[in-house]
């Protein structure tokens, strides 16, 4: 009897001992598995693959280098079980401080990429975005240029070389960072298919211009004022201008034509020097082939909600305001444009 109080003691006392070990064993674990792993000190840091090195190694090595990870035995586990190597995905990762090991593998194995936020504004040239766009995105400002620049890929979006920039709408987009060339521009053309809502392109129907006229108006007016308010106004001058069959002569063109954007004031030695130019409104009646610029949806609202006028002329007022005088006839602008004359030649005497 003693034996068996005995045994049943000591059978007690192991499975006792057989709970705790294990108890301490899943809690080293638990441990070992959740416990932040992350090297850097800052709150979050990016994580970039790059298409071009969507190898598993390569990832790998990065993580280690990068402090992304401190520790990767878990991380390698998981690859492996998971078989990583053949699910890479490239992309822009954030990762933040106190991450564990679990935690950086789901995320790059998920593909759960932080989209950065694409800020598109006013660029005059094309060269100019795509320097933008390379330097925010994966893709090289060539790629984007290339596709720009290709009859075949901006027909497929109703477009031609000359007008391709109008299917950018300024506004802000969240992108990927490693979206190709060719998959921003679809996503391009789906936008500028939202913005061109029915009841904006009748608008423009009524007004006798197309959707891109419209855009190439707006761009040029875009450079002619920073006033919202008077740009409605500036729209009529030009689109009565248009149907009176005369010549725009819009100053920001020349400036376009030459790439001279500094210029302050336009004069006769460059209205001939630009003389060659399709964007030389001085020497071309109508549009110019595309815009000068991406103009602002404020801007192109402005254009298609033309004021009734019978304006065909404007110039800087005479107060400097920044604001234009506007004119149904030349000897009203003519005044109008002497005032303004006269108000600067006291000002450079001063």
């Amino acid at each position: 009897m003693p034996n068996i109080v005995t045994e049943m003691k000591s059978m007690k006392k192991n499975i006792v001992m057989a709970i705790f070990v294990t108890f301490a064993i899943l809690a080293a674990g638990w441990y070992m598995l959740n416990r932040s792993v992350t090297g850097f000190e800052e709150e979050s840091r990016l994580f970039y693959i790059p298409s071009d090195s969507a190898d598993a190694g390569l990832v790998l090595e990065k993580l280690r280098k990068e402090k992304i990870l401190k520790s990767t035995w878990f991380y390698e586990w998981l690859a492996e079980r998971k078989d990583y190597a053949k699910k890479v995905k490239p992309g822009r990762y954030r990762m933040t401080k106190g991450m564990n090991q679990m935690e950086v593998f789901t995320r790059l194995y998920k593909g759960d990429q932080e989209p950065l936020r694409f800020v598109i504004n006013k660029f005059r040239t094309r060269e100019d975005f795509a320097r933008y766009a390379g330097k925010q995105m994966e893709c090289l400002d060539t790629d984007i240029l290339a596709f720009l620049n290709s009859p075949d890929s901006v027909a497929r979006m109703g477009l031609d070389t000359n007008n391709a920039m109008t299917m950018i709408i300024p506004n802000t987009y969240a992108v990927f960072w490693n979206t190709p060339a060719h998959e921003l521009f679809k996503r391009m053309g789906t936008e500028r298919d939202r913005f061109w809502t029915a009841e904006r392109k009748q608008k423009a129907a009524d007004a006798g211009l197309t959707k891109e006229e419209v855009y190439i108006l707006a761009s040029i007016i875009e450079e002619e004022t920073n006033k919202h308010d008077e740009k409605p106004i500036m729209a009529s001058v030009y689109i009565n201008r248009l149907r009176k069959g005369m010549t725009l002569s819009a100053d920001p063109t020349v400036k376009f034509a030459l790439r001279n954007f500094g210029l302050k004031r336009i004069l006769l030695t460059h209205i001939n020097a630009s003389a060659a130019s399709p964007y030389n409104t001085y020497k071309n009646k109508g549009l110019p082939p595309g815009p000068i610029c991406t103009p602002s949806i404020k801007t192109i609202d402005a254009v298609l909600n033309a004021s009734e006028t019978d304006y065909v002329f404007f110039c800087a007022k005479a107060d400097f305001s920044g604001y234009h005088s506007f004119a149904a006839n030349e000897k009203d602008h003519f005044n109008n444009a002497r005032a303004y004359q006269k108000a600067l030649d006291s000002l450079l005497v001063k």
